[in-house]
């Protein structure tokens, strides 16, 4: 027998015109997370041509968000439905913005810490966001998920931005075209992280800032390159040296910092950021306008 959620599913994925293939995708995706990410992890990404990298990169993709969007999202007060984000998502494909307030949240194991074998702890700070994906794990994954408060969701951001992990927003082709879930990223599991620093796919986008350091406050420990996913920082002979192209603006190295001598700030050359506040301004606006 279909479960309720996998028909809730299939008929939003018929509405957008997707294919049966597609829709077989994203149930994969869903019932087999751990499976299909070792599977990305070992295979698919390490053994990809540049035209299958290009491919992957425009059908699976993330935008890295700043502690502080991260939780606009989960806090949202305002339904958010947005599509061709072409400025804040810069990918032909699955970019579209669907939030209805209040945020629906499911914490799921993270299958990136399963597949890495690093035993990473806690494991269960993945953030599935909005129907009818958190009731596809939920049904599932009964014993590996459950749906949170707010206040449980904006603790384990909270917690995960004190352990040095980013925060970063999920976008899949079969996932409806659209934003599905906040992953919780730590540097030594993350598959998306891998599959650019070490496959060089085109999996992550900034997130529109860029670090900046405070040299009066910093005292050249080293604990901010010691954290960065990206190695945007590098330290030697007690010198610090920044490379701008590799930083992507996550504020690990901020929330790592036990000076604060390092801080975000908004770089234009880095793409917008994803501030879903601002976003519904704009709908706000433009609704309006219109009547």
């Amino acid at each position: 027998m279909t479960k309720s959620s996998t028909k809730a599913y299939t008929d939003e994925a018929k509405k957008h015109g997707m294919s049966f293939r597609k829709q077989m995708h994203g149930f994969a995706y869903a019932k087999w997370t751990p499976q299909y990410i070792k599977w990305l992890r070992n295979r698919t990404f390490p053994n990809a041509s540049e035209k299958k990298k290009e491919y992957w990169s425009e059908h699976y993709h993330c935008k890295v968000l700043p502690l502080e969007l991260a939780k606009s999202i989960i806090t949202i007060d305002k339904d958010i439905p947005l599509q061709d984000l072409e400025q804040i998502i810069p990918y032909s494909t699955a970019r579209e913005l669907v939030i209805k307030a209040p945020t629906d949240v499911v914490l799921y194991e993270c299958g990136c810490r399963e597949a890495s074998g690093n035993g990473c702890s806690p494991s269960r700070v993945c953030m599935v966001i909005g129907k009818p994906f958190t009731d596809v794990i939920l049904e599932y994954h009964p014993d590996k998920s459950h749906r949170a408060t707010t206040e449980e969701a904006l603790q384990v951001l909270k917690e995960e931005d004190e352990r040095g992990h980013m925060h970063t927003a999920w976008f899949k082709d079969v996932n409806l075209d659209r934003f599905y879930a906040i992953c919780n990223c730590c540097k030594c599991c993350c598959v998306g992280l891998r599959a650019m620093t070490v496959n060089g796919l085109r999996t992550i986008a900034p997130s529109g800032y860029v670090a900046q350091r405070d040299e009066e406050k910093c005292s050249n420990c080293g604990k901010c390159a010691e954290a960065c996913p990206f190695g945007a920082i590098i330290f030697e002979k007690k010198q610090m040296t920044f490379n701008w192209e590799r930083c992507m603006g996550c504020g690990v190295c901020n929330s790592q910092c036990p000076k604060d001598a390092m801080t975000l700030v908004r770089d234009e050359r880095k793409g917008i950021p994803m501030d879903v506040m601002d976003i519904g301004k704009l709908i706000h606006k433009d609704a309006t306008a219109k009547t």
